[in-house]
């Protein structure tokens, strides 16, 4: 498939529903996202819209990735060091967001809990050469303390509250976005800032909708 003008076609459709951060539009523009959906479904992968791909999960929107990635951009330490130094994400799924994510990062640690998907990742992201990410098969609700303090950390799963283990390894200046229940059991956006002066700082945002973030690896 030759996906760089249908891919260009997309960003300017991003471009124009909102303002998005032009940096992480860049990236998803140069992130071939038909190599990272199954071939059946190849002719929709730049549509706005979440495929499956396998194990019950899916890849997300390009809307959504560009919108949380953004978020994150605006960080203390993001804004001040112009990337998203290192990162953690929760939920590799096929390494869609991960190949986005290394366009913007000195370092990528992507934490997978279903071993069919990791490898299947690991596969994909393979010809892309990003020296800088780190695939781990594991429970992503602890985080990975080996690469611990991350600048950023970023999920594709909801859950109940933000695991206390991210907040741990979250560097003083961080930024933190995960998708959360609220007290009526509605999905939203949620970013905490691991404050300089000490402590977090915790702010909601839009609605969203994410497969469900679960404990232990298979």
């Amino acid at each position: 498939m030759d996906s760089e003008g249908v891919r260009r076609s997309m960003v300017e459709r991003l471009r124009a529903s909102g303002p998005l951060d032009a940096r992480v539009l860049d990236a998803i523009a140069a992130v071939p996202r038909h190599l990272f959906v199954d071939a059946a479904l190849v002719t929709q992968a730049y549509e706005d819209t979440s495929l499956p791909i396998g194990h019950g999960q899916t890849i997300s929107k390009p809307s959504v990735v560009t919108r949380m990635i953004g978020v994150l951009m605006d960080g203390v330490t993001a804004r001040a060091a112009g990337h998203l130094g290192k990162v953690l994400e929760v939920g590799t799924g096929c390494g869609y967001q991960a190949a986005v994510l290394c366009r913007l990062s000195r370092h990528v640690v992507s934490v997978e809990r279903i071993k069919g998907l990791h490898d299947k990742a690991r596969e994909l992201v393979a010809p892309l050469r990003m020296d800088h990410l780190r695939l781990v098969y594991g429970d992503g609700m602890l985080g990975h303390p080996p690469n611990a303090p991350y600048d950023s950390i970023i999920a594709a799963a909801c859950g109940s509250d933000v695991p206390e283990a991210w907040l741990e390894q979250l560097a003083v200046g961080g930024r933190l976005i995960s998708p959360v229940l609220d007290a009526a059991n509605k999905q939203r956006l949620v970013v905490v800032d691991r404050l300089e002066a000490g402590g977090f700082q915790r702010t909601e945002y839009e609605a969203v909708q994410f497969v469900p973030l679960k404990s232990g690896s298979i």
